[in-house]
């Protein structure tokens, strides 16, 4: 893992209880990402895949200045670091992310630009503080939010999506909501997202984590596709201890003990 001159780690890694917490420490550069942070973070997510005491993974940046306020653009080599190498960080993050069967919840704790709105697409569900503000201005520096369109392109509609990279122009939370790029903007922002993680924990793990693999298969998919896709998922969801245990505590009118917590 990357680090910064003082040794602390340029990303936090933190289990708190069923949540992994991943958390940029660049604080003094709006928490930036490196190329250190980018490969951290990619592998935390790919780590946590397996260890099925993980529930969620929350994504922020420490402070209360900046969620991420995308590339380093103090180092020289801040889109890349080997041109002959056709994966970049960047890329390989928002691969893990997508094949991702835990849930990430983006926890936007400020200013959220460029390719910190790719760290933020890239996740489910999201919660921003009410001071929070959006953006994607690589038009005003010469470049284009070309990697970040991937995860964009099928959250916000077209339009907003074309203003928002011809223009570099930035969103309130207000307008961040409006368009979908978060769930919910509040002044308690750490208890927003409590309040969600408490309503998806309680959930079975299983259901989630077979749910999240085909919604994401789906998504690209022709209707005729996702449906026999779906077809044949269906059956697999209710042979699940999950499924079996869901079904009798209701009957039996009682809260599930999940297996798998």
């Amino acid at each position: 893992m990357s680090q910064e001159s003082n040794a602390q780690p340029e990303l936090a890694v933190e289990r708190r209880g069923a949540v992994l917490w991943l958390t940029i420490q660049r604080e003094e550069r709006r928490n930036a990402m490196s190329h250190g942070v980018l490969a951290a973070m990619g592998e935390a997510l790919e780590g946590a895949q397996g260890d099925r005491s993980v529930r969620a993974i929350v994504i922020t940046g420490a402070g209360q200045r900046a969620f991420c306020a995308g590339a380093d653009l103090q180092n020289a080599q801040a889109f890349t670091t080997d041109y002959s190498e056709p994966y970049g960080h960047l890329a390989r993050l928002l691969r893990a992310a997508r094949a991702s069967n835990l849930p990430l919840i983006a926890r936007v704790n400020g200013a959220c630009m460029a390719g910190g709105m790719g760290l933020l697409a890239m996740c489910d569900m999201a919660v921003a503080a009410r001071h929070a503000v959006f953006g994607l201005p690589e038009v005003k520096v010469g470049v284009f939010p070309a990697q970040v369109l991937s995860v964009l392109q099928h959250l916000i509609p077209r339009r907003r999506l074309a203003e928002m990279c011809l223009t570099g122009e930035p969103l309130t939370s207000a307008q961040a909501l409006e368009y979908g790029l978060v769930n919910y903007v509040d002044d308690d922002l750490d208890g927003k997202l409590q309040w969600l993680l408490d309503r998806l924990l309680d959930k079975s793990p299983a259901a989630i984590r077979r749910g999240l693999y085909t919604m994401k298969r789906i998504e690209s998919m022709a209707f005729e596709e996702s449906m026999s896709f779906t077809e044949s998922q269906i059956a697999l969801f209710t042979l699940t201890d999950d499924a079996r245990e869901g079904q009798k505590a209701f009957q039996e009118k009682r809260t599930p003990h999940w297996k798998e917590d």
